[in-house]
């Protein structure tokens, strides 16, 4: 009966457990504790450190609790109190003990800076961290611990914030843990960019990647090239829908045009370094650069004119390599890096096409002069040249993988996006990588049912194929594997035009890569991820963020069998405690509607079907014909 008992006790702690640690990512090591730890007026947060970073993190919580609720909690410097000696009895008088407090606390072990143990108790939060960005990190997790409406911006009436009680010891498994933002192709406002650092802060993503020039666009001020923005900010017009089968093309009429000021760059920096976010900002070269050359023609090979794209694609027009653009590039990746402090320069080095330096006397004149011995040579001629001069100037180079063609540059860093085997040529090459591939990470592709999604690139990435992501190829050997930096989320802009459309895109694709790169991967699981992520959605409506919900899509899988002219059909949700119904009758599936099971047809059928709980359907009607094999 005992042992029944303990069985059944485990089994409730187990469950309430799973109801209240909706933490995104998922901690290190998470231990379920009883209780919980209220914050009320009385709370005081003390901080047994007093450096400045570590009280603007206090500030942030106090701030909060503030908006939301009205409460003010009493911040204060208290060092830790060494027990004073009775003079009669010479024994040491105990220090009366802190109670109703968030108590932030330095370790007595050596403990990396982003790594963080948080303790809730029933009278007492201690946090205990080495820096303030470890205290910030536990902030975040102390915050998904609360109420989702402490993340409202204004005064919500009658709101209690209890903490459940828990002890975490939490570290993040990747040093990088990236976003990356396409403005390039559609400008996105000050204020979105903004958001965007906030939610990838909330989600310990450290690294902003802007991408900021294109053929399409060119978005930062550069004081010495006053045309960069006059007229490479600036197109005329753009093409409407997917250009393969808009023929003849189709322009919209209207012009685009955005572009942020050096002031606006400072603001956004400073802002991202509060959330311990890095900006590495992306000047694309030598290709991707028709808005540099609309605005400065004696920088192609051809001399021109060109304009602003208003098409999608690779152009033909890049840099031409001659000493007149290697002084622009110099100068404008100066202005760069007296803006964002970044130890990486990103400088694009993808989807450079070679016929223009093929076409050009100058080119071939300067190939020989160098002896190389075709084009792809003569990029890596172009990007060791701004290798040797970032580096003269202490930052390091990061690039896309082609910059690998013709010979990778000495203190480059690759991203790999052309899928993986970029980066495990770079860290064989033992240098540095973030892993991208464009069949895990990019969030330009559909995430659902096209047919029911607004219009993207093409692709097609569900938000369990993100999370199944593993970042560290298992090709590479132990010695290797310290090359890989991260991973990182993209976001490509030729059909996003709208900071809501973005957040579409990003959320909660970005919340899976957060996984992967926070979590152990030991630790990964989709189902319990989903769980999660159904509470996470609560605070993200409180954050006015416009997520996708495709997590509660129709999750399909068809296998024809050319032998038996049959389609084997699996229909199944992806979320918990749900079930696929169905139709055969071209009817539309209801909460009476059969539950749908593994089954094969053996002739033409369309199949309607919708996920349900509770008798409610919860997301989009999926649609499908399957028509049987040929032999």
């Amino acid at each position: 009966m005992k042992r029944l008992l303990i069985i059944l006790l485990s089994l409730a702690s187990t469950a309430w457990g799973q109801n209240t640690y909706s933490i995104i990512p998922q901690p290190d090591t998470l231990i379920a504790q009883n209780g919980t730890f209220v914050i009320s007026s009385e709370t005081r947060i003390i901080l047994q450190t007093n450096d400045a970073p570590t009280a603007a993190v206090a500030k942030l919580l106090s701030s909060q609790v503030a908006l939301t609720t009205g409460m003010k909690l009493f911040t204060e410097v208290s060092l830790p109190k060494v027990p004073r000696i009775d003079p009669k009895t010479k024994k040491a008088i105990p220090v009366p003990p802190i109670t109703n407090a968030i108590l932030f606390v330095k370790p007595t072990r050596p403990m990396p800076e982003d790594n963080y143990e948080l303790l809730v108790e029933p009278n007492l939060v201690t946090i205990t961290a080495s820096a303030s960005q470890g205290y910030f990190y536990a902030l975040q997790t102390l915050f998904q611990l609360l109420p989702a409406e402490i993340y409202s911006s204004a005064k919500v009436n009658g709101l209690q914030l209890k903490i459940p009680c828990v002890s975490i010891v939490d570290k993040p498994r990747y040093e990088h843990r990236g976003f990356m933002l396409d403005v390039g192709r559609h400008f996105m406002p000050l204020s979105f960019v903004k958001k965007t650092i906030d939610l990838l802060a909330m989600h310990k993503m450290n690294v902003l990647h802007w991408h900021l020039t294109e053929d399409q666009g060119w978005r930062i001020e550069i004081l010495k090239y006053p045309r960069l923005t006059q007229v490479g900010s600036v197109r005329s017009e753009t093409v409407e829908g997917k250009m393969n089968y808009n023929q003849p093309l189709k322009f919209d009429g209207k012009e685009h045009s955005g572009f942020y000021t050096q002031d606006e760059i400072r603001e956004v920096v400073r802002y991202a370094q509060e959330k311990y976010v890095t900006i590495i900002p992306e000047i694309e070269m030598p290709g991707h650069a028709l808005a540099a050359l609309a605005a400065y023609p004696e920088l192609g090979c051809t001399g021109g004119p060109y304009g602003v794209a208003k098409i999608w694609g690779v152009i033909e027009d890049v840099y031409c390599p001659t000493e007149k653009t290697f002084k622009f590039i110099e100068d404008v990746l100066t202005e760069v890096m007296e803006l964002f402090p970044s130890k990486y320069i990103h400088i694009g080095g993808d989807e450079c096409p070679k016929l223009t330096w093929q076409r050009s006397k100058f080119c071939q004149d300067l190939m020989k002069a160098q002896g190389l011995k075709d084009e792809h040579e003569l990029q890596s001629y172009f990007i060791k040249r701004i290798d040797k001069f970032l580096t003269s100037k202490g930052r390091k180079l990061m690039g896309w993988d082609e910059i690998l063609e013709g010979g990778l540059s000495p203190n480059a860093t690759v991203m790999s996006w052309r899928g993986v085997q970029g980066g495990i040529e770079a860290a064989k090459q033992k240098h540095d990588v973030v892993m991208t591939p464009n069949s895990y990470v990019y969030i330009d592709y559909y995430q659902s049912h096209a047919i029911t999604e607004p219009l993207a690139i093409g692709g097609f990435l569900t938000l369990e194929k993100v999370y199944s992501y593993e970042p560290t190829p298992s090709e590479l050997k132990p010695e290797e594997t310290k090359y890989i930096l991260g991973a990182q989320v993209n976001l490509w802009t030729e059909y996003v035009s709208t900071p809501e459309h973005a957040e579409y895109m990003t959320f909660p694709r970005a919340c899976a890569l957060s996984e992967v790169t926070w979590t152990p991967s030991i630790k990964k699981n989709f189902t319990d991820f989903g769980r999660r992520l159904e509470t996470h959605f609560k605070r993200l409506d409180v954050l006015n963020v416009n997520y996708a919900k495709s997590i509660f899509d129709v999750k399909e899988t068809s296998t024809p069998n050319k032998n038996t002219q049959t389609v084997e059909v699996k229909l199944e949700p992806f979320v918990r405690d749900a079930q696929v119904r169905y139709s055969l009758d071209f009817s539309k599936p209801t909460s009476n509607s059969p539950i749908f099971v593994p089954q094969t047809f053996n002739k033409l059928t369309t199949v309607r079907a919708a996920i349900f709980r509770n008798g409610q359907q919860i997301g989009k009607e999926f649609v499908k014909t399957y028509r049987m094999p040929d032999k």
